[in-house]
C-alpha cells in the first residue's frame, strides 16, 4: 500500500474515542458497544446464516468485515470493533474448536499435560491467524477514516480456562485442579499464550487496529492473590511486548476483567491506557480511585437495554453524572449486549449518550 494512502486512511474524521482515551477534551462522551456486531440485529443474522457457521463468519474477512460495519451503518457509533473472537488463538494452535448451536464453544482436543503445553507452538499470525488481519485491512479500506478500529484478544488466563476445560463452564473445574495441583504447568501454558496474544496484537495493529483491547472475561474467578500472579501478569506482560515495537503512532490498550471491579488500582499501573468496568461498580468512585492513570470505559447494565426508552436516558442519566465531568469516560455496556435487545432501545442509548453528556464537557 502507498505511504500516501496509507496516511489518508489514519486521518480519523471521528476522533472522539482516541481523544477520550488519553483524556483529552471532546465535545461528547463517545459510545461503542461490546458485540455491537451481533444477534440482536437482523442484518447479522442474515449473514450468519449465509455464512453456515459462527466460525466460517469469522475466518471469511469479507463476510467479517460486512458485519463489523453493520452497527456503524444503523448508529452513530463513535468506534467499529473488529468482528472475530477470542479463542481464534487456541484454535490456531490445532487444538480444533467448534461452536454448538446453544452450548457455545467446544475444542476437540483440550489441553490437559505439561508434554502437551511443550507441544503447542505460537502461531504465525500472518500465517495461522491471515484471516484475521485481512478483515481488519479490508475493514480500515471499507471505514476510510469514518471511526477508529477495536483490535483485541482474550488474555491469557480467559484462553486458559477454555483450554483446559474444554468447553465454557461458569466453574472452570480443570483449570482450579491445575491451580492447585499443577501450577508449573498452568504457568508454561499461560507464559505461551502470553507471548501468543503479544504477537497476534501486534500484528492487529500492523495490519490497521488503532485501539487494542483484552478481553479478560474469567479473570474475576480469582482470589485478590491468584489474579495477581495467574492473570494481570501475564496481562504486563504482554502490555511490555507491545510497547517495545516502535510505531508512528501511539496504540492506546484497554483492559477489561470481568468482575474485577475490586483490582482497579493494580489494574491502572498495568499499563493499559483504559479500564472496562462493570455495572457493579460506580463510576464515581472507580474515577477517584484511578485518578488520571488511565481512562475508563463502561458501564450500563446491559439488560436495561431490555427495558422502555425512558428509562434507558434516565440510566445514561445517572451513569454519566456517577462519572462527572471532563475526558476520560467512554460509554459502553458492562458486558456484552444481548441477542434479545429491541433494535430501537440500541438507537435510543446512543443519543441519549450524545445528546446527554455535551454538558460534562463545556469548558470553564
Amino acid at each position: 500500500m502507498h505511504s500516501q494512502e496509507n496516511k489518508k486512511m489514519t486521518k480519523l474524521k471521528n476522533d472522539r474515542l482516541m481523544r477520550a482515551i488519553r483524556q483529552e477534551p471532546v465535545d461528547k462522551t463517545p459510545i461503542w458497544i461490546m458485540r455491537q456486531a451481533g444477534r440482536y440485529l437482523p442484518e447479522y443474522r442474515a449473514v450468519r446464516q449465509h455464512a453456515g457457521s459462527f466460525l466460517k463468519l469469522c475466518k471469511t474477512p469479507e463476510l467479517a468485515c460486512e458485519v463489523t460495519l453493520q452497527p456503524l451503518n444503523r448508529f452513530s457509533l463513535d468506534a467499529a470493533i473488529l468482528f472475530s473472537d477470542i479463542l481464534t488463538i487456541p484454535d490456531a494452535m490445532g487444538l480444533g474448536l467448534r461452536f454448538i448451536e446453544g452450548e457455545g464453544p467446544v475444542f476437540d482436543r483440550p489441553i490437559r499435560s505439561a508434554r502437551e503445553v511443550a507441544a503447542l507452538g505460537v502461531p504465525d499470525p500472518e500465517v495461522d491467524l491471515r484471516y484475521v488481519l485481512d478483515a481488519i485491512r479490508l475493514i480500515r479500506h471499507e471505514l476510510d477514516g469514518k471511526v477508529p478500529l477495536i483490535g483485541f484478544c482474550g488474555s491469557p488466563w480467559t484462553l486458559a480456562t477454555y483450554m483446559l476445560e474444554g468447553r465454557a463452564n461458569k466453574s472452570f473445574p480443570m483449570i482450579q485442579a491445575a491451580l492447585r495441583e499443577q501450577s508449573s504447568f498452568l504457568h508454561a501454558l499461560l507464559d505461551l499464550l502470553a507471548r501468543s496474544v503479544a504477537q497476534h496484537l501486534n500484528a492487529q495493529i500492523k495490519a490497521g487496529a488503532q485501539i487494542a483491547m483484552i478481553f479478560d472475561t474469567w479473570g474475576g474467578m480469582l482470589d485478590s492473590q491468584n489474579y495477581q500472579d495467574y492473570s494481570l501478569y501475564y496481562i504486563k506482560q504482554i502490555i511490555s511486548e507491545l510497547r517495545r515495537e516502535k510505531r508512528e503512532e501511539d496504540v492506546p490498550l484497554v483492559l477489561f476483567t470481568k468482575n474485577g471491579g475490586q483490582w482497579l488500582e493494580s489494574m491502572a499501573s498495568s499499563g493499559c491506557q483504559a479500564i472496562g468496568v462493570d455495572w457493579q461498580v460506580h463510576m464515581g468512585d472507580a474515577r477517584k480511585r484511578v485518578g488520571h492513570k488511565v481512562a475508563l470505559q463502561g458501564n450500563m447494565n446491559p439488560s436495561t437495554l431490555l427495558g422502555k426508552p425512558e428509562d434507558i436516558e434516565i440510566e445514561v442519566a445517572r451513569i454519566l453524572e456517577e462519572f462527572g465531568h471532563g475526558s476520560g469516560h467512554i460509554f459502553n455496556l458492562g458486558h456484552g449486549i444481548t441477542p434479545d435487545v429491541p433494535l430501537e432501545n440500541v438507537g435510543v442509548l446512543v443519543n441519549a449518550v450524545h445528546s446527554l453528556s455535551g454538558k460534562y464537557h463545556e469548558q470553564t
